[in-house]
Formats: structure tokens, C-alpha cells, sequence
């Protein structure tokens, strides 16, 4: 029989997931609505290149968007991607995210050009994506492979499209940045294979 910690991923892990997600996604539509209601002060809180005092918004500024409309294109990728992360764990969910949007920060701090301002969840959209996308080769699992595979299918194109330098009014740096982060996470963070037999959530 199942011990108490495949019980739970088993019975719960799904909802727990959808919760944390809905939760997330809740909290950067309030941020947004606050923004507008105070004609977008929390703006302030992107990030500006190899300012040394904006260090400090490295983390926030993942939490921010310049208008619902920037908000909206980040909220369904989020939702999903996300979802299907947290799957893998709560715990290893969390320390991803925190990776990713690290080491995205701090990238778009080094090398985005001068006087921009860079803030949103697309760097950590992109990021899971690159997660999701080799995690599944990375622990050897088929579940995570079909994953791997039908992720790329569906949002491939996206984020394709999401890293040319040509585009204007984005930052392919951040793109860029999160996506390597997230495929640097899937290693970090990668399960051993057990000898036991595993539950679907623990092979995906």
C-alpha cells in the first residue's frame, strides 16, 4: 500500500496545483488593478539595467505588468504551464520559479539595453516552458517526455516568436533568459528514479 506521501500526491496533488496557480494568477490581476488605480506607481517596480538600487526589484518585477492587456497575454500560459510544473511538486514548483525568476532578473539587470524598463510574468512563462520541455528527457520519464512534446506543439510557435530581437515593445532578453533558466532548473531540481513502482504524477 501507499505510504502517506503518495497518498497525497495522488489524491490531492492536482487541486493543490490548480489552487496555488488560480491563487498566483489572483494576486497579479490585484497587483495590476492597484497599478491602474495609482496611475500605475507600481510600474517603478521593473527593472532598469545595471542601476545597482534596482537590484531590489529583480523579484517583483515579475509580479507587474504595464497594463491588462500585457497582463492578460501572460495570464493562460501562466495558468497552464504553471499547473503542470506544480504537478511535479509543490516544493520543487516553488524552488523552479524562484530560479527562474532569479536568474531571469538578474540577466535582464546585465544585459538589457540601457534606459528600458522590464517587468512581467513572461520571463517565468517562458521559463516553465523550458522546464516542462526537457524535464521529462532529463529524468528519463515518459509521462514528462508526451508532455515535453505536446507543450512544444502547442505553445512552440509562441515562444518562437517571443525570442526574436526584432520585435519591439518586448523583451526578447528576459525571453531569452527565462527559457535558459528553466531548462538550467530541470536539471537542478531533477528527481532520481525510484525502484518502486511510481504514480502518474510522479512519472510526469
Amino acid at each position: 500500500m501507499p505510504g502517506p506521501r503518495e497518498a497525497w500526491s495522488t489524491a490531492d496533488r492536482a487541486p493543490a496545483a490548480g489552487k496555488l496557480m488560480l491563487a498566483w494568477v489572483a494576486l497579479l490581476w490585484l497587483l495590476e488593478a492597484v497599478d491602474v488605480a495609482t496611475g500605475h506607481a507600481l510600474d517603478g517596480f521593473g527593472i532598469t539595467p545595471r542601476d545597482p538600487s534596482e537590484l531590489i526589484d529583480v523579484v517583483p518585477a515579475a509580479f507587474v505588468h504595464f497594463g491588462f492587456a500585457h497582463l492578460v497575454s501572460n495570464t493562460l500560459p501562466l495558468l497552464v504551464l504553471g499547473f503542470l510544473a506544480a504537478l511535479s511538486g509543490l516544493r520543487r514548483f516553488l524552488l523552479v520559479c524562484a530560479l527562474i525568476i532569479l536568474v531571469d532578473g538578474l540577466g535582464v539587470w546585465l544585459i538589457s539595453p540601457a534606459h528600458t524598463n522590464t517587468a512581467g510574468a513572461s520571463g517565468l512563462v517562458f521559463g516553465l516552458f523550458g522546464f516542462l520541455l526537457v524535464t521529462g528527457f532529463v529524468e528519463r520519464r515518459p509521462w514528462g517526455i508526451l508532455a515535453g512534446v505536446l507543450i512544444a506543439a502547442i505553445w512552440g510557435g509562441s515562444i518562437l516568436s517571443g525570442l526574436a530581437p526584432t520585435q519591439t515593445g518586448i523583451s526578447w532578453q528576459g525571453h531569452l533568459l527565462g527559457l535558459l533558466a528553466g531548462v538550467a532548473a530541470a536539471f537542478a531540481f531533477r528527481r532520481r528514479a525510484a525502484s518502486r513502482t511510481l504514480t502518474w504524477e510522479e512519472r510526469f
